[in-house]
């Protein structure tokens, strides 16, 4: 027969209590349980239902370590581990690895945002139910509270103790609400209940495993289209996978860095533009240490692989991990990070929501660590050439289409510059090269013509209008201040607001949110002009604000944003053609102000 395929996997038949086991004694690599876990306890009610009721709950898939294993001590979350590297490492069934060793023996995890959490799931012996745990069912006798204390007793030999524990408390209750004490039947009832959660350690469970020198792309790829688990998974998993693994230590730092990067507090990685996930630092650590945008050669490495001789080792994975490790502590130094988040302020981003492609944010900061270190770039250049090369990455798109393959171009390009002047005149080129008269005043125009809610060239033009220090229309405060998390408390004290009202425009037979709602008809008002404005013509409440106001302080205040002085009295199209060009002006403008500084 013609074999027309090559199997990259084997089956081996595994059994609930085992795979726990050797997760627990590190044989089994799953990533620590201290990594974000992302299931609803729901979930994982249901897991155990389905367990006990015989019902399917997917595969584990695992991928053979292509180095020996040794007997060492170290530890996986709160529990101890034999083996210091592991046999196999998880590819598919993390989640539910991980809620089957929480739950079953009360480790605690830590969900998406980074919050300590102990999964308690509470069964019922009498009834076979399980249920997610709330404080009532804490109360109700009829229930064991938490399956981790039925589990931790078999281990601990004190099962017995726990049933009669159990069985006496629930006569007691009845007792006292003049209810029969339990029947012999309802007693064995317990028992057999009991003894089948426990019996879930033999639950078969089917198990694939990956032979050690099928090739990174091919795992890869799998570990990105598996999703048994229901849980989307991509490259930078599969990293964290490794990381987690074999430098436990290094990924309890990055977890902690994102953790406080969304608290605010003092002397933490704590900020207003990005609250920072592990496969961003993954990233930036990538990208400084190996200079490779290209996800899949940082996997390779990190398993260990030398990339001339394609062999594998110890040797080289070590050398490997620490140069990812010396990449990261640059990253997550809390000097580098903040000092370039005042960059990117300095470039008129000072709030999350005005950024449109967190991949700027990534990959500006890569670049100004090589500057910094590589190339000994001083502070002072570093924040005139940074700025500017982020106003025009977000601007731009830059880092936003095929990022990793502009990325691994500009790393190329980076190899022949020698010396920090080489590298902003080779910034500086690139920069002018985009930022061309037909960018701002063919291409930037055409790219306002949008609806969309986030585009980056409606957050430039915002952008730029900080960096200009420019006060909001027909007021005297700043835009800036308003941008500031917390300055308004619960209620936004800046509203976007449309310069053609949308009802008029309704009136006027412009009935689609593509047309009411482009970016050149919008604006930032404090609440109280909002509120005054209202949904009147732009003729009734400009009137008003131009008496106000006076006529310099208008048509000032009708530069500032981008406005035509006879805005009011042009038909809505024309108006958000002029508008569009005078909005490109304003952005270049800002531009020339950066460098000039």
């Amino acid at each position: 027969m013609t074999i027309l395929y090559e199997e990259l996997f084997k089956n081996i038949p595994s059994k609930v209590g085992d795979l726990v086991r050797d997760v627990k004694s590190g044989r089994i690599g799953l990533p620590d349980l201290q990594r974000p876990f992302v299931w609803q306890d729901s979930k994982v009610r249901e897991l155990f239902d389905s367990m006990l009721r015989g019902y399917p709950i997917g595969y584990i898939m695992l991928w053979e370590s292509p180095t020996n294993y040794e007997s060492k001590k170290n530890s996986i979350g709160s529990n101890d581990k034999t083996y210091v590297e592991a046999k196999e490492l998880v590819i598919d069934g993390q989640q539910r690895l991980t809620a089957l060793v929480a739950s079953m023996y009360g480790v605690k995890i830590v969900d998406k945002n980074f919050a300590e959490h102990e999964i308690r799931i509470s069964f019922n012996p009498l009834t076979r139910e399980f249920a997610v745990f709330t404080s009532a069912l804490e109360k109700a006798p009829e229930w064991i509270s938490k399956v981790s204390d039925v589990f931790l007793a078999k281990e601990n030999n004190t099962i017995s103790t726990l049933r009669r524990r159990y069985i006496r408390e629930l006569n007691e209750s009845r007792e006292k609400k003049d209810m029969d004490r339990l029947t012999d039947a309802e007693e064995d009832l317990i028992e057999n209940n009991i003894n089948a959660l426990l019996n879930l350690t033999d639950y078969s469970l089917p198990t694939l495993e990956i032979s050690y020198d099928a090739p990174e792309e091919d795992v890869a790829d799998i570990f990105v289209r598996v999703n048994s688990g229901g849980q989307s998974l991509n490259e930078n998993n599969f990293i964290q996978t490794l990381i987690s693994v074999y430098e436990n230590s290094t990924n309890d730092c990055i977890n902690q860095f994102c953790k406080e990067s969304r608290i605010p507090r003092d002397g933490t990685s704590y900020n207003n533009i990005l609250a920072v996930e592990p496969s961003h630092l993954i990233r930036m650590a990538v990208g400084l240490g190996f200079r490779r945008a290209r996800l899949r050669y940082a996997y390779m490495l990190l398993r260990g692989k030398d990339l001339d001789t394609g062999k594998y080792s110890s040797e080289e994975r070590q050398k490997n991990l620490d140069t990812f490790k010396a990449a990261l502590e640059k990253v997550m130094n809390l000097n580098n990070w903040h000092s370039f988040l005042n960059i990117i302020g300095e470039a008129g981003y000072i709030n999350k929501n005005q950024i449109s492609a967190k991949n700027a944010v990534i990959f500006s900061y890569i670049l100004y660590l090589i500057a910094r270190y590589d190339f000994n770039v001083t502070a002072m250049q570093l924040k005139n050439i940074i700025s500017k090369w982020f106003f025009m990455g977000t601007v731009t798109s830059f880092y936003t289409d095929s990022t990793e393959s502009t990325v691994e171009k500009q790393f190329a390009d980076l190899r022949s510059i020698k010396n920090a002047e080489e590298l902003i005149t080779y910034l500086e080129e690139t920069i002018s090269a985009r930022f061309s008269d037909d960018y701002f005043n063919i291409t930037l125009p055409n790219e306002l013509n949008s609806a969309s809610a986030n585009s980056p060239a409606w957050n430039a033009y915002i952008a730029s209008q900080i960096v200009l220090n420019t006060p909001m229309l027909f007021s005297t405060s700043q835009l800036a201040k308003y941008f500031v998390p917390g300055a308004s408390g619960s209620k936004n004290a800046i509203d976007k607001h449309h310069i053609f009202p949308k009802h008029y425009l309704t009136q006027l037979g412009y009935t689609t949110d593509r047309d009411r709602n482009q970016i050149a008809n919008y604006t930032y008002l404090d609440y109280a002009t909002n509120i005054d404005i209202s949904d009147n013509a732009p003729e009734f409440y400009v009137a008003k604000y131009r008496n106000k106001l006076g006529e310099d302080d208008y048509k000032k205040s009708c530069a500032e944003h981008a406005l035509p002085i006879n805005f009011a009295e042009l038909d809505y199209m024309e108006f958000l053609r002029q508008r569009r060009i005078l909005m490109a002006k304003v952005i270049k403008q800002a531009y020339l102000k950066l460098c000039q500084q």
